[in-house]
C-alpha cells in the first residue's frame, strides 16, 4: 500500500505539535525552592534583579 506525500507530512506535523506540547508541560514544571523566597534576587529598593551579593547599582543600598 503506497504512502501519498501528504500522509507523511500530516503525520509530521502531527508529531511536531505532540511533542511542542509535551516540552510545554515540562516547562510549565517549576522545582520548588527550599528555603528560598521569590524577592531573594530583587533589590528592595527598585526592584531590579541582583546578581551577585554586591549592592545594587541603583545606589540606593537596597539589598533584598
Amino acid at each position: 500500500m503506497p504512502v501519498s506525500a501528504s500522509d507523511v507530512i500530516l503525520k509530521i506535523v502531527s508529531l511536531f505539535l505532540v511533542f511542542m506540547a509535551v516540552l510545554a508541560m515540562f516547562g510549565r514544571l517549576r522545582m520548588p525552592r527550599i528555603g528560598l523566597s521569590r524577592s531573594k534576587g530583587k533589590c528592595a529598593a527598585c526592584g531590579r534583579p541582583r546578581i551577585g551579593r554586591g549592592p545594587c547599582p541603583c545606589g540606593k543600598g537596597g539589598r533584598a
